[in-house]
């Protein structure tokens, strides 16, 4: 072994010769001295083989605890050392998570069925139709939707696996075996997805029974339990739509326009077509109607067929005319309606609703086919007429005309110019220029994309073939007003 003076002798661990280290001293991280520290029993084993290179590890292993000692400050100064950690755990499976999991789902959806039963009746009714959709038709998941497009008084919707009536609005979605109720004075109409309206009368209780929409055929049906409905069903030769009652089922075909009674009190119905054709059915016994026929549904009595008076055709105001007056309330308006066979008086409906729910003015035993009102403050109106024969049996309202009554301004005039006309189809493109501000209605239809120069473009819905006069009303911020008219022909 190296003789050393004044070091510590110790064996190196790699190349395993003997050298030389200084001593270490005390108070400073040195011993003045080699001896070994025996407390520390970890490291026997390595002492025991190299016990000179264990004294110089063991003090390089004493300074640095010195030194962490004087950092730390949590570690006592005295040299304790820091009390022990135990950690204990519990081994918990797949299986019982998944089953604590579910458990705390099923208490959440109890809650909700006693606390809220109609969201819980909501939130099944969607995960049901989530698990059992149809996806080979996107179509009839997609677009067979029924929904309120007109609301009037009281109107009531009970979902089908719900027990409570609530009020209707227009984000109301029906489905299969909903529940409508108007009250006394409340009317609603609703859409199928293939353009079928039924109109829901006052007093009436009706359900949904059939919303069928696939690229090939369209089916739609209500049940009346008490009550009347007016249906109008589109022009597609795919459109099929029905309504039964508890005595009967009348069948409408394409393009069909009628009005249907129920009355279960007394196992009576009335079906009267005022276009189209349709089918009611009692039975084994079928009838045939067609447009301006009745068909009448009595208890013990087979069902009767009978023709109706036909609605007078509207002549003037012509639909969407606007009427201009210094002084609306003073203005006489003129109606004029075309003669219906077999009618000896008539009866003029004006309404600020296109469902006549509030008459503004109701004239019978108009003996003519002429009629002038006056007091009708400006704004948006309603009309139709009922034709009435000697025996007091009326005809069905025909489809309402609408009109707009407007202040003309004293003042000034405004400036309004129209640069030309260009039909796409059966739509007219009209684009013209006016003054910056300015309001227009063009056909009773206001103008909504007016440029901040004045200029315009407007589109007209859908016109029958033939010619159209289309009259355009402006009014400036000053209260001055311009009117146009241009003359429309639209090719067969």
């Amino acid at each position: 072994m190296r003789q050393c003076v004044g070091t510590c002798p110790a064996r190196d661990a790699h190349s395993q010769e003997w050298q030389c280290y200084p001593r270490f001293q005390h108070g400073t991280g040195l011993f003045p001295e080699c001896y070994l520290q025996l407390e520390n029993e970890i490291f026997r084993g390595q002492f025991t083989r190299f016990p000179l290179c264990y004294i110089a590890k063991l003090a390089h292993s004493r300074a640095q605890q010195e030194k962490t000692i004087q950092m730390d400050p949590q570690q006592s100064s005295h040299g304790k050392r820091v009390q022990r950690v135990e950690v204990y755990w519990h081994a918990v499976s797949y299986k019982t998570v998944a089953l604590f999991v579910a458990v705390m789902i099923g208490l959440v959806f109890a809650g909700i069925y006693f606390v809220f039963p109609n969201a819980y009746t909501y939130i099944a009714n969607k995960l049901s139709s989530a698990v059992s959709a149809d996806p080979v038709d996107p179509m009839s998941a997609n677009q067979s939707k029924i929904k309120f497009v007109n609301l009037d008084g009281k109107v009531q919707v009970k979902k089908v696996n719900s027990v409570q009536w609530v009020d209707a609005d227009y984000h109301t979605v029906l489905d299969k075996g909903d529940l409508i109720q108007t009250g006394s004075d409340g009317l609603a109409r609703i859409a199928f997805a293939d353009s079928t309206t039924y109109v829901v009368s006052r007093e009436t209780l009706i359900t949904v029974e059939e919303n069928n929409v696939m690229h090939e055929q369209t089916s739609t049906a209500v049940r009346i339990n008490v009550g009347q409905v007016d249906l109008n069903t589109p022009p597609s030769p795919n459109s099929r739509a029905s309504v039964s009652a508890e005595e009967f089922k009348a069948d409408f075909r394409p393009n069909s326009r009628a009005s249907v009674k129920a009355d279960p009190s007394t196992k009576e119905g009335e079906i009267t077509v005022t276009g189209g054709s349709a089918q009611v059915q009692r039975g084994q016994e079928r009838v045939e109607i067609g447009t301006y026929q009745r068909a009448t549904i009595t208890q013990g009595m087979p069902i009767a067929k009978s023709d109706v008076l036909a609605p007078p055709d509207l002549t003037e105001p012509r639909n969407l005319a606007p009427i201009l007056s210094e002084n609306p309330k003073a203005a006489s308006i003129h109606f004029e309606w075309k003669p219906v066979s077999g009618a000896v008086t008539y009866t003029l409906r004006v309404s600020t609703t296109t469902m006549f729910t509030k008459l503004i003015r109701e004239v019978k035993n108009i003996s003519g086919t002429t009629a002038d009102i006056s007091g009708l403050d400006a704004g948006d109106y309603y009309w139709d007429v009922i034709a009435t024969d000697a025996k007091k049996q009326s005809s069905e309202p025909g489809s309402p005309f609408k009109f707009a009554l407007f202040a003309q301004g004293k003042t000034q005039e405004m400036a309004l110019e129209i640069s030309g006309t260009q039909l796409h189809g059966r739509v007219v493109e009209i684009f013209g220029r006016t003054e910056p501000g300015a309001t227009l209605i063009i056909n009773a239809q206001p103008v909504a994309n007016i440029s901040s120069d004045g200029n315009f473009r407007y589109f007209t819905e859908a016109l029958e073939p033939g010619e159209h006069t289309i009259v355009i009303i402006g009014q400036n911020r000053r209260g001055g007003t311009a009117q146009k008219q241009l003359t429309i022909v639209v090719p067969k």
